[in-house]
Formats: C-alpha cells, sequence, structure tokens
C-alpha cells in the first residue's frame, strides 16, 4: 500500500510538472534589428521584435486594429487638436515600477531632439511644434506633449489627424523608462539593462541567433498571456526558416520563399498564410550627379519594360500584385480612381519601343549606360532584381547585381549612401495614402533617392492643413501624379503578407497590417 501511494504520489507531480511545463515559441524574423533602441529603427523585421517588448498608448490586437494599450481611455477635443490620455493604475515596467505619463513625455521629446537622429522622427510631425523641434528651429520643451500628472498625458497637434491613434500604435509612440535611459545611455537597450513594458522582457541579444523573451510578469495583461518564451531568430535565407519549420524546430515563419512556392502550397497547404497588406515593392533611383537616371525621361524607360506580371506571378509564385503605384490599393482616406502610370495597361511591346524612343530623347546610346541593382539579402529579391537586370537589356541598359547584409541595408540607404538603383519596400505604419507619399518629401530620411520637387513637398504640406478629407484625399492624389511623372522611386509590386504558421499554433490571425505580438498567440 505504502509503495501504491508513493508510485501515485510521483505520478501527481510528474503530472503538475508537465502542466506547468514552460510554454516555448520559436518564431522566424526577416532579419535581425539593427538596434533595440526605437527611435532608432525603421524596418518590419524591428517592429515585430519591438511590439513584443513595449506597449505604446494604442496597440493592434489579434486584428491588427488599434485598441487601448497603455492607456485605458481618452479624450479629443471638439477641434480634434488635444488628445488626452488616461493610463491604466496598473500598467507597469518589467522591474515593477508604474508607467506614467512622464514615461511617454520623455519618450516623445527623445525622438524629437536633434541629438537623437531618429531617422523616423518625421512620422510624428502632426504632434505641435514637432517638426520645429525636430530640426532645431524651437526647443525641447515647445513640444506638444505635456504630462499633466502621472496618469495624465496630453498631446496637441497641429492640425486634425484622421490617422493618429492608429498611429500611436508604431514604434515611435513606444515610452521609455527613463531612469534606465538616463543612467545607461545608448547602453539601456542591453540585456540585463533594459526596462520594458510590454508583454515581454529582453533576456538575450545574440546576433545572427536568436532574441530570447520572457513573459513580464508585472505586464498589465500577464494573466492572458499564453506564451513563457518567445526566441526571435533571424532567416534572411527564407528556405532555411523552411526547413527548421518542417523539422518542427520554429513554429512561425515570417515569409516564404517564392521559388518553392508550388512544394509549399503541395507540402504545408495548412500552414500556408497569405492575405493582403499594406504595401509597396519599389526600386529608388539615385545615380552619381550628372548620371542619365537624373532624368525623368531615362526613369521611365527604366519602369516601362519591367514586366510586373512576370515577377508577381512568376518570381512571386502569385503571392504579391503587380505594382503601378507608391499608394497601394484598399487604401482608406483616398481618392476613388487613385493615379497610376500611365502604361499600366499598354502591351510589353509598346511599352519596350516607347521606352527606347525616351531613352533616344534623353541621349543614352544602346550599351553606353551601366547600372548596379542593389539589394538586401534575400532569394525573392536577388530573383526580382535580377529579373529587372533582364528586362532592362532589351533596351541596351547593362546590369549588374550588388547583394547586402540587411541588417545594414536600410542604414545606407538612409545615410545617402551611393548607389544607381537599389530594392525598397514600404509597409504602411497605418492605414492612411500620407504614410506612402510623405515617403518623396524632401529631407525626409526614408527619401532613399534624395529627390526633391518644390511642388509636391507644398502639395504634402497642403494636405497636411486640410480637414476635409475628401480635399486632402485630392491634394495628396496631385502630389502622387507628379511622383509618378518624374518616379524618383519606380513601384513594381504590390505586398501580401506570406507565412508559415503550425497549427498547434493559436490566436494568428490574418490582417491587413501583418501585426502579430506574441501577447496574442498560444501554443497547443
Amino acid at each position: 500500500m505504502t509503495k501504491h501511494l508513493l508510485l501515485s504520489t510521483t505520478a501527481l507531480l510528474f503530472s503538475a510538472g508537465l502542466a506547468s511545463a514552460e510554454v516555448v515559441l520559436n518564431r522566424g524574423n526577416d532579419t535581425d534589428p539593427a538596434t533595440l533602441d526605437h527611435h532608432r529603427t525603421s524596418t518590419v523585421a524591428e517592429g515585430n521584435v519591438l511590439r513584443d517588448l513595449y506597449e505604446g498608448l494604442t496597440v493592434q490586437n489579434g486584428k491588427g486594429e488599434a485598441v487601448p494599450g497603455a492607456a485605458e481611455s481618452w479624450t479629443v477635443s471638439d477641434d480634434g487638436l488635444v488628445y488626452t490620455f488616461k493610463l491604466r493604475d496598473d500598467a507597469k515596467w518589467s522591474n515593477g515600477d508604474p508607467v506614467t505619463a512622464e514615461d511617454f513625455a520623455f519618450a516623445f521629446t527623445r525622438i524629437m531632439d536633434p541629438a537623437t537622429a531618429a531617422g523616423y522622427a518625421s512620422i510624428l510631425y502632426a504632434i505641435k511644434n514637432a517638426e520645429e523641434v525636430n530640426t532645431g528651429k524651437l526647443p525641447l520643451d515647445q513640444l506638444g506633449v505635456k504630462a499633466v500628472d502621472a496618469q495624465t498625458l496630453e498631446i496637441t497637434l497641429h492640425t486634425p489627424t484622421p490617422y493618429f491613434l492608429e498611429l500611436l500604435t508604431h514604434q515611435t509612440g513606444y515610452p521609455l523608462h527613463k531612469a534606465s535611459v538616463e543612467a545607461n545611455g545608448d547602453k539601456y537597450t542591453q540585456a540585463g539593462t533594459m526596462v520594458t513594458n510590454g508583454a515581454y522582457k529582453l533576456v538575450s541579444f545574440q546576433p545572427n541567433d536568436k532574441i530570447v523573451m520572457a513573459k513580464n510578469e508585472h505586464f498589465h495583461d500577464a494573466a492572458n498571456v499564453k506564451i513563457d518564451t518567445v526566441n526571435w531568430i533571424p532567416f534572411e535565407d527564407r528556405a532555411a526558416c523552411l526547413r527548421r519549420f518542417e523539422a518542427g524546430e520554429v513554429q512561425i515563419c515570417s515569409d516564404v520563399p517564392g521559388e518553392q512556392m508550388d512544394y509549399v502550397k503541395e507540402k504545408l497547404p495548412d500552414a500556408l498564410r497569405i492575405a493582403p497588406y499594406l504595401g509597396t515593392y519599389y526600386l529608388p533611383v539615385k545615380g552619381k550627379e550628372g548620371s542619365p537616371l537624373k532624368d525623368p525621361k531615362v526613369r521611365q524607360a527604366i519602369s516601362m519594360v519591367i514586366d510586373r506580371e512576370f515577377l508577381a506571378s512568376e518570381v512571386w509564385q502569385d503571392t504579391m500584385l503587380p505594382g503601378w503605384s507608391l499608394v497601394p490599393p484598399g487604401i482608406v482616406n483616398y481618392v476613388d480612381d487613385a493615379p497610376m502610370l500611365p502604361y499600366k495597361d499598354q502591351d510589353p511591346l509598346d511599352r519596350e519601343d516607347a521606352a527606347k524612343k525616351l531613352l533616344e530623347e534623353a541621349g543614352v546610346a544602346e550599351g553606353s549606360l551601366s547600372v548596379e541593382l542593389l539589394f538586401n539579402t534575400s532569394e525573392n529579391n536577388k530573383n526580382t532584381m535580377a529579373a529587372v537586370a533582364d528586362a532592362v537589356s532589351a533596351i541596351g541598359i547593362k546590369a549588374t547585381l550588388n547583394e547586402t547584409e540587411g541588417a545594414t541595408y536600410f542604414n545606407y540607404l538612409r545615410e545617402d549612401g551611393p548607389y544607381d538603383i537599389a530594392r525598397a519596400g514600404w509597409i504602411g505604419d497605418y492605414n492612411d495614402p500620407q504614410n506612402f507619399l510623405f515617403l518623396m518629401q524632401s529631407g525626409v530620411s526614408f527619401n532613399y533617392p534624395k529627390w526633391s520637387n518644390a511642388d509636391y513637398d507644398a502639395l504634402m504640406d497642403k494636405a497636411a492643413v486640410t480637414a476635409d478629407l475628401t480635399e486632402r484625399a485630392r491634394i495628396m492624389a496631385e502630389a502622387e501624379q507628379i511622383f509618378l511623372n518624374e518616379v524618383p522611386a519606380i513601384p513594381i509590386l504590390y505586398y501580401s503578407s506570406r507565412a508559415l504558421v503550425a497549427p498547434q499554433v493559436g490566436g494568428y490571425e490574418d490582417n491587413l497590417m501583418d501585426a502579430h505580438g506574441t501577447r496574442w498567440l498560444s501554443l497547443n
């Protein structure tokens, strides 16, 4: 009887151990973050990681919708200019400190401080005096952000902004633990030092291996967070993630190799997720001073001969759509008949003839122009640029490929690194055409070709202070038409999100923003 009792007790203890076993999720990411300082980030891969570490005033739920985050509620003044946020009483940092309005005010001030050199600061220029502060024309204390008391934050805008609450879900709106940042400077992001207010806290960051996060026990909704540990693993080689997914070592791959799409559709149909995605894949064109690439006629000629249908169907295996504009279709707050490149429906052979004529008008003799096609590491990107090289050869332009490691690639573009034609993509941070059109405004760090057009800038400035949404949409469409006339960047594809999600992963909902915070997921 004693022996039976001991066995029963052992069995119970073993069962209890299983019931409390750590739940670990392995997630593939496009690449490593260049940094975990969210004021110096810009890529989707960085946003994926930071979404787990921080919580803004608003957050994207499992459906990608903006819902209350660190703020439990807010009011908006009748003129749409003043937002007053009430923070949760139970919002805490990972070290147990309360999250306060001052933490948000400190973060907004830091991102606008010219000394921070935040490339994404311009996304918040809707805030009163933000641009003037960020460009050094006004002191920091003139920014329209104020901590009224510990639980109340007031943000004043310079013009009504219909997408403001959605914008605050972006990493540029995340708070900072003031004491740890001031104590540690730029080293505040190191494991063991970093203090976060999201569902997870940083355990370790080993570049080219993985980022390990553990559930933040102080998070206000920790009781509903089902994943204990999440490992973010970088996979610039999408095929490598696919192999580890099939081996059961990874439960989510953030992307799928286009060249293996037929295989994936056949072997993993229940795991493949393809959904509409608010984004545009495009080719910034720069060239050296005096290069023929500075001529809009040459850029149009290159654009004309790119076979977007081939890229979408063959290179990307019908997981992308042919792209003919900077602003993707399906976006809200825009005109119904949105501007497109005028040769969208022309026969490819007619486009080729027209392209040759444009080169002739620009004084570019056949075989005289050579270009380098720069792209960040990815088999899909490589195959895309190879197809572009083949397309321009039909009009006598020689092209070579230059592949660059992903973690530093976009910093290179932002910091005015020299190139001829590059690969870039933009995923909407919020559902509004301004988030795409601002990319080409003078002085914006994401204006990779460093194109400047006074008429374009004037229209975008006018749209920014136009309250009537219909008139605002018309003005922005006029601006996009100027862009399409000059094509300083050549739009070639519209994105769809493509992922592999294991059947045992619960809570993964396809959405236009492709936002899938780990706090909403489970593992069965």
